[in-house]
């Protein structure tokens, strides 16, 4: 990538290295290392790593291979490089280390992988101050940088960040990711309002930047930092109030019997009040979502009733977990089944999930359910396999709906289906396992098509009882 600013615009150098230290290409381990780097291939990387290559191996221009999984965004190579022993911070030739030429990319997957455990232990005086200059620098610069911009998935399970060309090189946007955890290392509390400029800065809850800022919010539990988070409902941007309703919720979610301090009763009356007065369709519902999912309060049916029929579908998703209540009220019941009718998809489906969870038997749930099986939505047929499969309800017509979805695309759901058909000793189940298929990805863990799997395996052996009260 090139020389590495401190942030003030120097670039400090370390004497040449060399080939005193030997490209590690002589040995054949080391160029198929090299070789398989540059491939982006990691299993290879593994098995040659564990065959004995040397993750610090030198590539042609003197730099270890780390520095090309690096520049090349290939986050699963470099875990492995790391996980084998590879030194994240081996002073290069240019005087910086492969964790600065990761800052400098702004790949926060890439990042975390180099930061490793006790990253305050190790990243400490001088080394600690260069790192988060060189992190506000490239942020700073980032979010002026003119030209097209493209947006990229940030590896399996950082969230989604932008690429573009700064000095001549492809950059990646999650400096503020960066400069969020590099501070939350150093134990510098940033004030609650810088954070959330920088979640906004790009206004999407699936930026790196946003995620970065709502980890370390959610890990500062005092009075002072809930006040100021609390305090941005009132901002005049809907981003920052958005933001706000996210930490909400997210301190909620985290809440445990050893959490100190918990603010789960401040946090629930500032959303019930929070939700009486919003006005913008998108916070209204992040706050409508934060508050019916993870609170319990005496007016949270008769605010979901309120805004039951809000113009806004993002709205309407968002009420059927505000009438979550055991057992449905029948101003509740009513609203969900008209809400199980809407014309958006998602809201159908959010509706399903909440009538699912609570079906006592009734004739209205029950047909819901069976039609909202054949819903023209995927992922709605999907929600009422779950519910209809898991429910308690063994009314024949919760059968047939259950065979009906044994031809959908979804392997998943045909193991859902299939499995509801087992609990009720339907003769269908046979012909439902036939038609799942092989297992894919991770469906071997998934316990319906163990279940499924082991009875037909007694069938085959010739067990005399199979049916599901039997395996119990």
């Amino acid at each position: 990538m090139g020389d590495i600013g401190d942030g003030d615009g120097t670039t400090g150098r370390a004497p040449d290295i060399g080939t005193g230290l030997g490209l590690g290409l002589g040995t054949g381990l080391g160029a198929e290392l090299v070789a398989a780097v540059r491939a982006g291939d990691a299993e290879a990387v593994e098995r040659l790593l564990d065959a004995g290559a040397d993750p610090d191996t030198l590539a042609e221009d003197g730099l270890p291979v780390l520095c090309l999984a690096i520049d090349a965004y290939a986050e699963q190579v470099a875990d492995a490089l790391m996980h084998a022993g590879a030194d994240p911070d081996r002073v290069l030739p240019d005087g910086t280390t492969p964790l600065l030429r990761a800052i400098e990319g702004g790949s926060y997957g890439i990042y975390l992988g180099l930061l490793g455990k006790d990253p305050g232990l190790r990243l400490r005086g001088p080394a600690a101050d260069r790192a988060l200059a060189l992190a506000r620098n490239r942020y700073e610069r980032c979010l002026v940088a003119p030209g097209e911009r493209t947006r990229v998935q940030d590896g399996d399970w950082w969230g989604h960040l932008d690429e573009l060309t700064l000095d001549g090189r492809t950059v990646r946007t999650g400096h503020g990711a960066i400069l969020t955890d590099l501070e939350w290392t150093q134990r510098l509390l940033t004030p609650v309002e810088e954070l959330a400029d920088r979640a906004v800065a790009h206004p999407d809850p699936d930026h790196v930047d946003w995620g970065s800022a709502l980890h370390v919010l959610t890990k500062r539990r005092s009075v002072r930092t809930w006040s100021a988070v609390a305090s941005l409902r009132h901002h005049p941007d809907p981003d920052r109030r958005r933001f706000a309703a996210d930490v909400l919720r997210c301190l909620t979610l985290l809440e445990g019997e050893d959490t100190t301090p918990s603010f789960e009763r401040e946090t629930s009356e500032l959303l019930a009040a929070w939700a009486v007065e919003e006005s913008d369709p998108r916070v209204l519902a992040d706050v409508l979502s934060a508050w019916g999912t993870e609170h319990e309060h005496p007016d949270m049916v008769a605010t979901g009733l309120r805004h039951a029929d809000h113009p806004s579908p993002l709205v309407r998703a968002a009420v059927p977990d505000c009438l979550d209540a055991s057992p449905l009220a029948p101003a509740a019941r009513a609203a969900l089944l008209t809400l199980a009718r809407d014309e958006d998809a998602t809201v159908r489906r959010h509706a399903c999930a909440v009538l699912g969870r609570r079906h006592d038997g009734s004739p209205a749930v029950r047909a819901c359910l069976v039609g909202l099986a054949r819903d023209p939505d995927a992922e709605v047929r999907w929600c009422a396999a779950e519910r209809l499969s898991e429910s308690d309800d063994h009314a024949p017509e919760i059968a047939d709906a259950l065979a009906g979805l044994l031809g959908e695309e979804k392997q998943l759901v045909r193991v859902i289906a299939a499995y509801g058909l087992m609990c009720r000793d339907d003769p269908r189940t046979a012909d439902g396992y036939a038609r799942i298929g092989p297992p894919g990805p991770g469906l071997e863990h998934d316990h319906r098509w163990s279940r499924l799997w082991d009875r037909h395996r007694r069938r085959e052996q010739g067990y005399g009882n199979t049916s599901a009260a039997a395996e119990q």
